[in-house]
């Protein structure tokens, strides 16, 4: 007898992988082009024990590196932000920091934008409309390996699943300047004019592109350019 009551608690049979009665927090590697976002987003975090920001990023070509680096349990992207392709780097971390989770913010809940968050590998989205205590709930679910979306995806499901007859603008799962991104590729344009003619670089523009094809389960340009033509839009 070695005089012990109970069981041998080890970082191994801890919920996250620490000693003692109370988990570790949850480590987050945050990624937004939008310096003011992003240090909200932190400011934010921060202030609950739950969560531990171990870094942020501007630049999302520093993200595996610094993933590979960190070992974040979850990496926190945005699918609003233009200045980084949200999808392909979910896509790339999901490949490369397989040990880490990507959750995924946006202010859309409809179904294709939620299909193609789930292709790219990311284990949850979280509304930008939610409360703070929800965020947090999330975090903590994508770094158990669950999946969560919220209850606006249900519903978004329920609506992409109607049969009911009602009318709907052309392809709702896109933001107004998807749409209209997606107007210019049906016109023939190109990357460089698209980036002149809206005021944005091309970097920009190849960001929404990626967002497009990704949500109307596209490979190219050119098969956006003809279900759009289908669809009414482009001269």
């Amino acid at each position: 007898m070695d005089g012990r009551s109970g069981p041998d608690i080890t970082a191994e049979n801890t919920a996250f992988g620490t000693s003692g009665t109370s988990p570790r927090p949850v480590r987050i590697l945050l990624v937004n082009g939008h310096p003011v976002f992003l240090a909200g987003l932190r400011a934010l975090l921060e202030t609950t024990s739950v969560v531990e920001v171990v870094g942020d990023l501007t630049n999302g070509t520093d993200t595996i590196p610094t993933a590979r680096l960190l070992r974040p349990d979850v990496v926190i992207l945005d699918l609003d932000d233009d200045d980084n392709d949200v999808l392909a780097l979910t896509r790339r971390i999901s490949g490369e920091c397989p040990q880490t989770a990507v959750l995924v913010l946006t202010g859309q809940h409809d179904y294709r934008t939620v299909a193609a968050v789930v292709r790219a590998g990311a284990r949850g989205c979280a509304f930008k409309a939610a409360r703070p205590e929800d965020l947090v709930r999330a975090v903590e679910a994508v770094s158990r390996r669950e999946a969560i979306f919220g209850a606006h995806v249900a519903e978004s499901v329920l609506r992409h699943f109607d049969t009911s007859g009602v009318e709907q603008s052309p392809f709702p799962e896109l933001t107004d300047r998807e749409r209209v991104v997606l107007r210019l590729v049906a016109d023939g344009r190109s990357t460089a004019a698209i980036a002149h003619e809206l005021a944005l670089t091309t970097k920009t523009v190849r960001n929404y592109l990626s967002k497009i094809f990704a949500k109307l389960e596209v490979r190219d340009r050119a098969e956006a350019a003809v279900i759009a033509r289908r669809a009414g839009l482009g001269d």
